[in-house]
Protein backbone atom coordinates (compact mmCIF):
# COMPACT_ATOMS: atom_id res chain seq x y z
CA UNK A 1 0.00 0.00 0.00
CA UNK A 2 1.40 3.39 -0.92
CA UNK A 3 0.51 6.75 0.55
CA UNK A 4 0.78 10.07 -1.14
CA UNK A 5 1.94 12.95 1.00
CA UNK A 6 0.50 16.28 0.02
CA UNK A 7 2.31 19.46 0.92
CA UNK A 8 0.34 22.66 0.74
CA UNK A 9 1.83 26.04 0.17
CA UNK A 10 1.32 28.62 2.90
CA UNK A 11 -1.68 30.67 1.88
CA UNK A 12 -4.51 32.66 3.26
CA UNK A 13 -6.30 29.40 3.99
CA UNK A 14 -3.70 28.70 6.68
CA UNK A 15 -4.88 31.82 8.48
CA UNK A 16 -8.47 30.57 8.76
CA UNK A 17 -9.70 28.75 11.83
CA UNK A 18 -12.76 26.56 12.18
CA UNK A 19 -15.46 27.51 14.65
CA UNK A 20 -14.35 24.72 16.99
CA UNK A 21 -10.74 25.95 16.87
CA UNK A 22 -11.86 29.50 17.66
CA UNK A 23 -14.08 28.23 20.47
CA UNK A 24 -11.23 26.22 21.97
CA UNK A 25 -8.64 29.00 21.66
CA UNK A 26 -10.95 31.76 22.91
CA UNK A 27 -12.82 29.84 25.61
CA UNK A 28 -16.10 31.04 24.11
CA UNK A 29 -18.78 28.51 23.16
CA UNK A 30 -19.53 27.94 19.49
CA UNK A 31 -23.12 29.05 20.09
CA UNK A 32 -21.82 32.38 21.45
CA UNK A 33 -19.60 32.78 18.39
CA UNK A 34 -22.60 32.28 16.12
CA UNK A 35 -24.53 34.78 18.25
CA UNK A 36 -21.70 37.34 18.00
CA UNK A 37 -21.68 36.82 14.26
CA UNK A 38 -25.46 37.32 14.06
CA UNK A 39 -24.97 40.60 15.97
CA UNK A 40 -22.23 41.62 13.48
CA UNK A 41 -19.57 41.68 16.19
CA UNK A 42 -17.36 39.19 14.31
CA UNK A 43 -17.26 37.90 10.75
CA UNK A 44 -16.56 34.55 9.18
CA UNK A 45 -16.16 33.23 5.69
CA UNK A 46 -17.90 30.11 4.51
CA UNK A 47 -15.98 27.10 3.28
CA UNK A 48 -17.25 25.24 0.23
CA UNK A 49 -19.12 22.97 2.63
CA UNK A 50 -20.84 25.96 4.24
CA UNK A 51 -18.89 25.68 7.50
CA UNK A 52 -17.78 28.87 9.19
CA UNK A 53 -14.11 29.76 9.10
CA UNK A 54 -12.62 32.72 10.90
CA UNK A 55 -9.47 34.73 10.26
CA UNK A 56 -7.00 34.56 13.16
CA UNK A 57 -7.50 38.21 14.07
CA UNK A 58 -11.04 37.37 15.19
CA UNK A 59 -9.49 35.98 18.39
CA UNK A 60 -8.55 39.51 19.47
CA UNK A 61 -12.05 40.76 18.73
CA UNK A 62 -13.52 37.97 20.83
CA UNK A 63 -11.16 38.82 23.68
CA UNK A 64 -12.30 42.43 23.34
CA UNK A 65 -15.98 41.39 23.46
CA UNK A 66 -15.47 39.23 26.55
CA UNK A 67 -13.48 41.95 28.32
CA UNK A 68 -16.02 44.64 27.40
CA UNK A 69 -18.83 42.50 28.81
CA UNK A 70 -16.91 42.11 32.06
CA UNK A 71 -16.48 45.88 32.22
CA UNK A 72 -20.26 46.12 31.92
CA UNK A 73 -20.81 47.22 28.33
CA UNK A 74 -23.97 46.06 26.62
CA UNK A 75 -23.76 44.27 23.27
CA UNK A 76 -25.02 47.45 21.60
CA UNK A 77 -22.19 49.46 23.19
CA UNK A 78 -19.70 46.76 22.21
CA UNK A 79 -20.94 46.90 18.61
CA UNK A 80 -20.42 50.69 18.59
CA UNK A 81 -16.87 50.26 19.89
CA UNK A 82 -16.02 47.41 17.51
CA UNK A 83 -17.23 49.50 14.58
CA UNK A 84 -14.29 51.83 15.33
CA UNK A 85 -11.75 49.03 14.82
CA UNK A 86 -10.27 47.93 11.49
CA UNK A 87 -12.10 44.91 10.07
CA UNK A 88 -9.43 43.45 7.84
CA UNK A 89 -6.57 43.00 10.29
CA UNK A 90 -5.64 42.70 13.94
CA UNK A 91 -6.17 46.01 15.75
CA UNK A 92 -3.00 47.65 17.03
CA UNK A 93 -2.16 48.48 20.62
CA UNK A 94 -2.99 52.09 19.80
CA UNK A 95 -6.46 51.06 18.58
CA UNK A 96 -7.12 49.21 21.84
CA UNK A 97 -5.73 52.06 23.93
CA UNK A 98 -8.13 54.59 22.38
CA UNK A 99 -11.12 52.41 23.19
CA UNK A 100 -10.09 51.42 26.70
CA UNK A 101 -9.51 55.02 27.85
CA UNK A 102 -13.26 55.57 27.66
CA UNK A 103 -13.90 52.72 30.06
CA UNK A 104 -11.89 53.96 33.03
CA UNK A 105 -14.80 55.82 34.63
CA UNK A 106 -17.07 52.83 34.20
CA UNK A 107 -14.54 50.51 35.86
CA UNK A 108 -14.11 52.98 38.74
CA UNK A 109 -17.89 53.05 39.28
CA UNK A 110 -18.00 49.27 39.27
CA UNK A 111 -15.17 49.09 41.82
CA UNK A 112 -17.00 51.59 44.06
CA UNK A 113 -20.19 49.54 43.82
CA UNK A 114 -18.35 46.33 44.73
CA UNK A 115 -16.68 48.03 47.68
CA UNK A 116 -20.10 49.25 48.83
CA UNK A 117 -21.44 45.70 48.56
CA UNK A 118 -18.46 44.33 50.50
CA UNK A 119 -18.89 46.85 53.32
CA UNK A 120 -22.62 46.15 53.37
CA UNK A 121 -21.97 42.45 53.83
CA UNK A 122 -19.61 43.11 56.70
CA UNK A 123 -21.96 45.57 58.41
CA UNK A 124 -25.06 43.38 58.13
CA UNK A 125 -23.33 40.21 59.18
CA UNK A 126 -21.44 42.08 61.90
CA UNK A 127 -24.47 43.50 63.70
CA UNK A 128 -26.56 40.34 63.43
CA UNK A 129 -29.95 42.05 63.08
CA UNK A 130 -30.51 40.78 59.52
CA UNK A 131 -33.12 43.49 58.99
CA UNK A 132 -32.40 46.56 56.93
CA UNK A 133 -35.45 48.29 58.43
CA UNK A 134 -34.17 47.88 62.03
CA UNK A 135 -30.43 48.08 61.38
CA UNK A 136 -28.82 50.86 63.40
CA UNK A 137 -25.68 50.70 61.26
CA UNK A 138 -26.92 50.40 57.68
CA UNK A 139 -30.23 52.28 58.04
CA UNK A 140 -30.31 54.52 61.12
CA UNK A 141 -33.80 55.97 61.72
CA UNK A 142 -35.16 53.90 58.82
CA UNK A 143 -34.19 56.67 56.39
CA UNK A 144 -34.48 54.26 53.46
CA UNK A 145 -38.12 53.57 54.35
CA UNK A 146 -38.96 56.87 52.63
CA UNK A 147 -38.01 55.35 49.27
CA UNK A 148 -40.38 52.37 49.38
CA UNK A 149 -39.80 48.61 49.47
CA UNK A 150 -37.04 46.47 47.99
CA UNK A 151 -33.25 46.66 47.70
CA UNK A 152 -33.28 50.43 47.62
CA UNK A 153 -30.07 50.88 49.53
CA UNK A 154 -28.30 49.82 46.36
CA UNK A 155 -30.65 51.53 43.91
CA UNK A 156 -30.99 55.01 45.44
CA UNK A 157 -27.81 56.26 43.72
CA UNK A 158 -28.93 54.82 40.38
CA UNK A 159 -32.37 56.43 40.64
CA UNK A 160 -30.84 59.82 41.33
CA UNK A 161 -28.66 59.48 38.22
CA UNK A 162 -31.59 58.67 35.93
CA UNK A 163 -33.81 61.54 37.07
Amino acid sequence: MTFKIYRFQTSDMDDLLTISEVAERSGVASSALRFYEDKKLIRSVRAGSGHRQYPRHVLRRIAFIVFAQKVGLSLEEIAEEIAKLPEDHTPSGQDWSKLSKRWTERVEEKIAELEKLRSGLTACIGCGCLSLARCKFANPGDRLGNYGHGPLRWLVKSRKKTK
